[in-house]
């Protein structure tokens, strides 16, 4: 696709502003979610080679970031900050790969644990270096600009929403 020859997120920033009001939340939150949408295209596309999702690529670190080698399903989600419906499915298509085998938690026979294979290892390995090639996507920005937008959205991820 070829790009406009204006920004449309300004443009409807400036239309936002004579017909509604102040448009900085909206300008902000619509620049959120298309930069999101399209870093990750580029993920997605980076990873499907190797048969994974950037959803599945976090399951497969975050696995691998575990001191005993295993999680159980529900602490997944709360470090990825997900839904549990969205760990099962990932869990489930790993699995289903055999990059990720679930057992029954032994010392707690109610939690499932998941660990990676091998297998999900080598891919692993493979998706990162892929993934650090590409920048993550963000190679648009410099160092210091990720820095900042980093700081800038940590506040957003941990503030209270209650």
């Amino acid at each position: 696709m070829a790009p406009l020859e204006f920004d449309p997120i300004e443009r409807a920033g400036e239309l936002w502003e004579k017909r509604i009001g102040d448009a900085t939340a909206m300008r902000l939150v619509t620049s959120l979610m298309r930069a999101q949408q399209l870093v990750l295209t580029r993920l997605e596309a980076a990873l499907r080679p190797l048969g994974i999702t950037f959803a599945r690529y976090e399951v497969l670190r975050l696995l691998s970031f575990s001191r005993t080698g295993s999680l159980p399903l529900s602490r997944i989600g709360e470090r990825l900050m997900v839904h549990p419906t969205s760990v099962t499915n990932a869990i489930d298509r790993l699995v289903a790969q055999g990059l990720v085998s679930r057992e029954v938690d032994e010392a707690d026979r109610r939690r499932v644990l998941a660990s990676l294979t091998p297998e999900g290892e080598k891919v692993l390995e493979v998706a990162t270096d892929t993934l650090v090639d590409l920048g993550f996507g963000v190679d648009a920005l410099t160092a210091d600009q990720q820095r900042e937008a980093y700081e800038l959205l940590r506040v957003l991820r941990s503030a209270d929403w209650s």
